[in-house]
């Protein structure tokens, strides 16, 4: 990767070019930083390449006494004003092998470390079209370029010295058969002794070396006190789901899930929902709660849980199948991973109406609606 220097003839000429960029874990979002000589900006993009959000990084020129609207009209980063610079001299550039790029546990959103100082941070909450920047160092005041890190530095430096604490567990060569095993005792003294495993059903969730699965799915085959199975994901609540902060201020009740059916059907099928299910949050860029409904992304009767003519095109995610008809559902709770409890979601399949409904009316209306059925939470 190469890097204007001021002089250079792709600076005369405003061409920006990179200095580092690097996808996410989850493949879901990319980092580009980017200088022409002038200014050095930062772009957070989705798979499609749309900038999600951005940061103006640091003039590399004095600055000016306003903002520079010439460069902003000709769809360049602007050189912030000396009111909005910590310091009005435009620093040198930025080396590439200074930077030390850390992704936060959710893959939303990232920092960027310069010699081991934070330089910027780009949260997942940073929205361009709704003039809501990044965090730069070098920012003085607010803009809708670039907000000033030092307000926010303490929450960050925290969040920082999180992520790489995680990034650096989870890619412990133990770190997989440890958590994997957790859960699987979990599983044992709640529901009993396990069947058929199924590995990896996680796809782009392998783990950053690519070599241990991610999400696997543990089948509880039928017992004395339950005519049907329980298949479980194992591994979603490894990692938080992402944009939970958008919405909840104390994120760590909602932060990890673990997906859960109980069928009559024969596991190897019903068990076949979950590649789909299980890198959804991570993939979409999002977060499942107690409510949700999913459409399937495929023709109804490739649906997993459908059978013969069963018409469903969804599934409506419950903490609490009791909710609706059918035997009393066993207790998963008492799991948590970072000190963050984890919640298992049942899934119960819906038709496309359903699923239109709950959009329009909200899910406790559906739920309610499912009830008065007679609709059971275990699939058969």
């Amino acid at each position: 990767m190469s890097v204007l220097r001021r002089g250079s003839a792709s600076a005369r000429r405003g061409t920006a070019e990179v200095v580092r960029a690097e996808s996410s874990p989850y493949g879901s979002r990319r980092l580009v930083i980017e200088c022409d000589g002038v200014v050095t900006s930062a772009t957070l993009r989705d798979p499609r390449g749309t900038v999600v959000g951005a940061v103006w990084v640091a003039n590399h020129r004095d600055a000016p006494a306003a903002l520079d609207r010439a460069r902003m009209d000709a769809g360049a980063a602007p050189l912030l004003p000396a009111t909005h610079v910590r310091t009005r001299a435009g620093r040198g550039p930025l080396e590439p092998t200074d930077l030390d790029i850390v992704w936060f546990e959710e893959g939303d959103g990232v920092a960027v470390l310069e010699a081991g100082e934070a330089l910027f941070v780009i949260p997942g909450w940073s929205d361009m079209a709704r003039g809501i920047p990044g965090y730069s160092r070098d920012a003085a005041e607010q803009s809708p370029f670039a907000f000033p890190l030092r307000d926010e530095i303490a929450e960050f430096g925290e969040r920082i010295d999180a992520a790489r604490d995680h990034w650096r567990r989870h890619d412990a060569e133990d770190a997989w058969p440890a958590f994997q095993q957790s859960v699987l005792g979990h599983l044992l003294q709640r529901l009993g002794p396990g069947g058929h495993y199924w590995h990896d059903v996680g796809g782009q969730l392998t783990g950053r070396r690519g070599t241990r699965p991610t999400v696997g799915v543990s089948e509880r085959p039928a017992a004395a006190d339950r005519d049907y199975a329980v298949l479980s994901t194992i591994g979603m609540s490894r990692q938080r789901m992402p944009t939970i902060e958008l919405y909840e201020d104390d994120v760590a009740p909602y932060a990890r899930v673990e997906l859960a059916v109980a069928t009559a059907l024969p596991s190897q099928r019903a068990g076949s929902i979950f590649p789909w299910l299980a890198q959804y949050p991570w993939r979409s860029v999002t977060w499942f709660a107690p409510g949700d409904v999913v459409k399937w992304y495929h023709e109804a009767h490739t649906f997993p849980l459908g059978s013969g003519d069963a018409p469903w095109q969804g599934v409506l995610l419950l903490d609490d199948p009791s909710r609706l008809a059918g035997p009393v559902p066993p207790g998963l709770t008492g799991f948590s991973v970072d000190g963050d409890p984890v919640r298992w979601l049942w899934l119960v399949p819906i038709t496309g109406e359903e699923h239109q409904y709950a959009k329009s009316e909200g899910s406790d209306a559906l739920v309610r609606r499912l009830a008065h059925q007679g609709r059971s939470w275990v699939v058969s």
